[in-house]
């Protein structure tokens, strides 16, 4: 990781101390990458930006990618793509219609995509259509029914991107418009039915704070993120999902390997 702040070298502190134990969201959804990545032969990133994991695991990145035969990145992006640090092979292109024949691959990922999403069912069931029998579609997402996304839907998209690079150290041109119409595991059950999948697993995921860059404000932030870490009942409020989709027709002997 880059050189840290004071303010964050204080929040780090103290998330020790009143969250311990507590990891951020990627470097848990990266672990599930490793697990289906192992597996696959043909891998589709959707909205893959320019780059796969966080800034800092460039290195992880680059032997994640290396094991598989075959890896795409899509986004509809130009200039986010034409940057992208380890993909080879890149594509321009809407995730509603990918430009991919039936059955090219076998598992597809989005980290952080489908809140982005503006019709999920049409693109859901294209990235069916695009995955082999028991293929997975492996995704990362806001939870909507989070402290997080609660205040964000009452900020103004242009202040958004403000907040972005402040809070995440994010430039304003990642930043895209959200819809969180497939952010509620009872609508992403919903669509996968629909799409062809069978949901394999959603986990509820506490991520670290947003409110990292202000320490007085991540205290009480973390007061609730430990609520939601030991309360089973809360856990639905956790900040964000990790889903595994599976796609109908795979073999019993398929989805008992994983």
């Amino acid at each position: 990781m880059g050189d840290t702040t004071t303010a964050e070298r204080v929040s780090s502190a103290l998330q020790r101390f009143i969250a311990p134990g507590l990891r951020y969201s990627q470097a848990l959804f990266e672990e599930q990458l490793e697990i289906h990545v192992r597996r696959a032969s043909r891998w589709l990133d959707l909205g893959c930006g320019h780059r796969v994991l966080s800034e800092w695991r460039a290195a992880a990145e680059e032997t994640l990618v290396s094991q598989v035969p075959v890896a795409v990145g899509l986004d509809v992006d130009f200039d986010a793509i034409r940057r992208h640090r380890s993909f080879k092979h890149l594509c321009l292109g809407d995730i509603g219609t990918l430009p991919f024949k039936e059955a090219s691959f076998d598992l597809v990922t989005a980290n952080m995509v489908v809140e982005h999403l503006h019709d999920p069912a049409i693109q859901f069931a294209e990235v069916a259509r695009v995955l082999t029998p028991g293929g997975v579609f492996v995704f990362h997402t806001p939870n909507e029914r989070s402290y997080v996304i609660a205040i964000a839907r009452l900020i103004p998209e242009r202040l958004k991107r403000t907040l972005a690079g402040w809070l995440e150290g994010r430039a304003s041109e990642d930043v895209y418009p959200t819809h969180y119409l497939a952010n509620r595991p009872s609508t992403i059950e919903s669509i996968a039915t629909a799409s062809g999948f069978t949901v394999d697993e959603i986990q509820f995921i506490c991520s670290a704070p947003a409110l990292t860059p202000i320490p007085p404000l991540v205290i009480p932030e973390l007061l609730w993120i430990r609520q939601l870490q030991r309360r089973p009942s809360l856990a639905k409020y956790r900040t964000t999902l990790i889903c595994v989709l599976r796609k109908n027709g795979g073999s019993a002997a398929m989805a008992a390997a994983d």
